[in-house]
């Protein structure tokens, strides 16, 4: 079995703007950066942000009624599992600032193997993430 760390890259428009979201209000340590770049350890994975002057984006609207997400849940997105005391002090602390979510927070394959909660919410630049969080940790990657 192959282990090992995330790492994830994107665009940003305004990166004050993304540390704001990824620094100050999820709480992420701020690696190595410039002034056009930064390293966030999300969750003990590696985020690196640049800055662009312009995003290129397709098919980014989210549109839970669309035919092309029948389940609701964007196509496109990235996220974290936490666990379930770490998902619910996220999810009650995104709660009290305000920050609305793209998905609300819910229990997602309800009596199934799998079963977990979930929400989304999108940083400034319209990137969707979920987190998600399970009862049973070893349900993650469980087919039965």
């Amino acid at each position: 079995m192959l282990t090992g760390t995330f790492h994830i890259a994107f665009a940003t428009t305004d990166l004050k703007r993304i540390k704001a979201f990824y620094g100050k209000l999820l709480g992420c340590p701020e690696g190595r950066s410039s002034d056009n770049w930064v390293d966030y350890n999300f969750f003990g994975h590696q985020l690196t942000i640049q800055e662009v002057p312009k995003l290129i984006k397709t098919s980014r609207i989210y549109n839970p009624k669309s035919p092309a997400s029948p389940s609701g849940v964007p196509s496109e997105h990235w996220g974290i599992v936490l666990s379930m005391m770490e998902w619910k002090r996220l999810r009650d602390k995104l709660k009290k600032v305000g920050v609305p979510f793209l998905i609300e927070p819910r229990v997602v394959m309800k009596g199934q193997v799998g079963e977990q909660r979930s929400l989304f919410i999108e940083d400034p630049d319209g990137h969707a993430i979920e987190f998600k969080a399970f009862e049973d940790p070893g349900a993650l990657f469980a087919k039965e």
